[in-house]
């Protein structure tokens, strides 16, 4: 992986957490993945370790839980 990628689930903590992230990391650095919208990203977060949204996976592989918007579990619905 080269980039970073967050997942969040379009709430507003993750769409403000989102900007912050690009303001911070650049566009070019962070794919963006609202699993909200595109569920069939959900295992793929899951397996990179994410456990709730927002989370920032780095290109090195940690994911990084930031705020607490919502659990896998409730993203999955």
């Amino acid at each position: 992986m080269s980039k970073s990628i967050f997942y969040h689930a379009g709430c507003p903590v993750c769409v403000s957490a989102e900007q912050d992230i690009i303001d911070l990391v650049g566009s070019a650095n962070v794919e963006v993945v609202n699993i909200g919208e595109d569920k069939s990203r959900i295992p793929e977060a899951e397996a990179a370790g994410v456990k709730s949204v927002p989370a920032l996976v780095t290109p090195n592989g940690n994911a990084l839980h930031i705020n607490f918007g919502a659990s896998m579990a409730d993203v999955k619905g």
